[in-house]
């Protein structure tokens, strides 16, 4: 095939009949063009980008937007029903809250064109100039599509987070909660992980889709929400020996979940490309081989095929490949779903020993997850699959002898993890202060309430009668 005057052209005999088939060339973006990306009453903005590339970054945006509430149902099918509408509320909530947050200052604290190695500015403030100027992200998309794009993380990593209030924390709080923790915690670990400014990109991290600033950081925020509100009523008892209310759901959120992280990890390529295709490769292969993995350790021990455990599993695999979804071969996705399934499955163990009462496993799932995942790209990460894009270059990990690419990764995880345990103390000790004069702000329910379950007491409507 060759390009000739603005046409594609087929050498070869079979199509040499064929007629030429024309195409539209992409002009190179103008260096001297203004911040919004040029004047749309004067030029036409959409010279700069490939349809295709637009087509797919918008199916990937409403791909993470459906994780959202897979989310609340996986979450609402492990509760107890008096308490499975707030969670599956909560979720949601989380998307209306995140996207405003997004909009007002999220976006340019994370991925401004003037940012720092730990913050972006202001100078995309309510998204200003946000327009057709070629994002940080990648200079095949523009601005305003990455930004309702990565609005979608910022909105699925709340909604992981706050499953840590299940049956006992309060809605108005977590509202608060939401907003405080995604502009303190989630934009600046983003920023130094994604954009070009930020010191662990510079470093040389890899980080694809997510390991460090949606997994580890809202697991470890799950924890200390944990730890923060205390244990549920019964806690360690009989009382509170119970199963999940409703595995349909449970299955329901894990299909939501399977089918939008192709969005989420294959869209973080930016393009419609060969890395892509990768991305979507490796992600169906670890959640499969995550889901038998899981299922064959509870087998083991109970000898019995658990819908839930696989559930579980499927979630693991897909953690623990997100770091690694760009950069990865295909065959290495096994690795990722058989170690993350097995390291998630007895990371539940963790949370007796750390005596913090994690109903859902939170931090069992996403953060030692993502811990995995991003150890595991260390090893795995391939320079050649990385510029499938056609754009992104790396020194890769050790498949190509580049050995100090585990300190990268250790160093980000822990980073990540230790400022959102941290940060997230702060935020609800200082919430939990509040409320002490002012009740609207206590962050968790009464004995009575908890009783009586969140839905009925903070809703006013149930899940299931």
């Amino acid at each position: 095939m060759s390009v000739v005057s603005g046409t594609l052209t087929f050498p070869n005999a079979a199509t040499a009949t064929a007629p030429s088939i024309p195409f539209v060339p992409l002009v190179p973006y103008p260096t001297d063009a203004p911040a919004t990306g040029g004047n749309s009453l004067t030029e036409d903005l959409n010279v700069y980008y490939a349809s295709g590339d637009i087509a797919w970054m918008i199916t990937s945006t409403a791909l993470v937007l459906l994780m959202i509430p897979g989310v609340g149902f996986f979450y609402s099918g492990l509760a107890r029903r008096k308490s499975a509408l707030s969670l599956l509320w909560l979720s949601v909530m989380a998307t209306a809250v995140i996207s405003f947050q997004w909009f007002f200052w999220g976006y340019s604290l994370t991925f401004s064109h003037k940012a720092g190695k730990f913050i972006g500015a202001l100078d995309n403030f309510g998204f200003m100039n946000v327009l057709a100027q070629p994002s940080v992200g990648s200079p095949r998309v523009p601005d305003l599509l990455f930004a309702v794009y990565q609005g979608m993380f910022a909105a699925i990593t709340v909604a992981l987070a706050v499953g840590a209030v299940a049956e006992r924390g309060r809605m108005l709080p977590c509202i608060i909660y939401m907003f405080v923790w995604s502009t303190v915690i989630y934009d600046p670990i983003a920023c130094w992980t994604w954009n070009p400014a930020g010191w662990s990109f510079k470093m040389g991290g890899l980080d694809f889709a997510g390991g460090t600033p949606v997994h580890i950081s809202s697991g470890s925020a799950a924890l200390a929400y944990s730890y923060m509100l205390g244990k549920r009523r019964g806690h360690g008892t009989q009382e509170l020996n119970y199963r999940p209310h409703n595995v349909t759901q449970i299955v329901l959120g894990t299909v939501f979940l399977w089918v939008g992280w192709f969005g989420f990890n294959a869209g973080s390529a930016l393009g419609a490309n060969m890395r892509a295709v990768v991305a979507a490769v490796v992600t169906n292969l670890a959640a499969c081989v995550g889901g038998i993995t899981w299922c064959l350790v509870d087998y083991r021990l109970e000898k019995k095929w658990s819908t839930v455990g696989f559930c579980s599993g499927v979630i693991a695999g897909l953690v623990a490949i997100t770091p690694g979804s760009g950069y990865c071969p295909p065959w290495s996705a096994v690795v990722f779903g058989v170690v993350g399934g097995a390291a998630c499955n007895y990371a539940t163990k963790l949370k007796y020993f750390l005596r913090a009462d994690d109903a859902l496993d939170i931090f069992a799932v996403h953060a030692v997850g993502g811990f995995v995942g991003n150890i595991c790209t260390a090893f795995f990460a391939a320079d050649y699959i990385a510029h499938l894009d056609g754009i992104n270059s790396i020194d890769g990990g050790w498949l190509n002898h580049h050995w100090v690419q585990l300190g990268y990764q250790v160093a980000d995880s822990l980073a990540g993890g230790g400022y959102s345990f941290a940060g997230t103390c702060v935020i609800l000790a200082v919430l939990d202060f509040l409320g002490r004069f002012m009740p609207a702000f206590r962050l968790r329910a009464s004995e009575e309430e908890e009783m009586l379950g969140i839905d009925d007491v903070e809703i006013g409507e149930f899940a299931v009668r």
